[in-house]
């Protein structure tokens, strides 16, 4: 009964994750700049990949096995928002525009800009 729950499950967590993993796909090709690009593939590649490492720690036949998965899954919803912000703030102070259909620059103006070895 558990294992064919736990197929079904499986099954269910893989699929949304690749619904998500396409959707951020999409967002890459589609959207306007690199900040919303940027903000569409860390979303849902954490989502998606979260839930595909979900999967594989409901499916996993030893408990360490499962332990790692969701270690997998703590450790990408800690490290990918930051990196995706460090990304785009770099992308703003390298000078990369924001695109036309942007109603507000909400970085402030007089920010000191550090360029290294430029």
């Amino acid at each position: 009964m558990w294992a064919d729950f736990s197929h079904y499950l499986m099954a269910a967590l893989i699929l949304a994750g690749s619904l998500f993993a396409l959707v951020g796909a999409i967002g890459l090709v589609r959207l306007p700049d690199v900040y919303t690009r940027s903000h569409a593939a860390s979303k849902a590649g954490t989502i998606g990949s979260g839930l595909a490492m979900l999967a594989i720690a409901v499916g996993a036949p030893e408990a360490s096995v499962a332990t790692r998965a969701m270690a997998g899954v703590l450790f990408f919803l800690l490290t990918a928002p930051v990196s995706a912000h460090l990304l785009m703030r770099a992308a703003y102070k390298a000078g990369y525009p924001l695109s036309d259909s942007a109603v507000v620059d909400a970085m402030p103006k007089n920010q000191e800009v550090t360029k290294i070895n430029s």
